[in-house]
């Protein structure tokens, strides 16, 4: 009879896969909590945002459904070309 060869097990690769991944979660999720507390502290920086939610809320009013596809071609829109 011949000798059977223990197989390998390849189980220290697949631990250190789920390893990686469970690793790169919990990292991704620690960066966003941390980005998602943060506030801006001074008052540049609370125009900003304004300014970019006002641009933000002007482009879904001047980009939306009804806007591009019903509006009449001598309706402007409000940026500079």
């Amino acid at each position: 009879m011949r000798c059977r060869r223990p197989q390998r097990s390849h189980d220290g690769s697949l631990y250190a896969s789920l390893a990686l991944i469970v690793g790169a979660a919990v990292f991704l999720t620690a960066a966003l909590q941390r980005r998602a507390n943060s506030r801006t502290q001074n008052a540049d920086g609370l125009l900003i945002e304004q300014a970019s939610r006002l641009l933000a809320r002007r482009d879904r009013v001047n980009f939306n459904t009804f806007a591009i596809h019903n509006a009449p071609p001598t309706v402007p829109d409000h940026y500079r070309r």
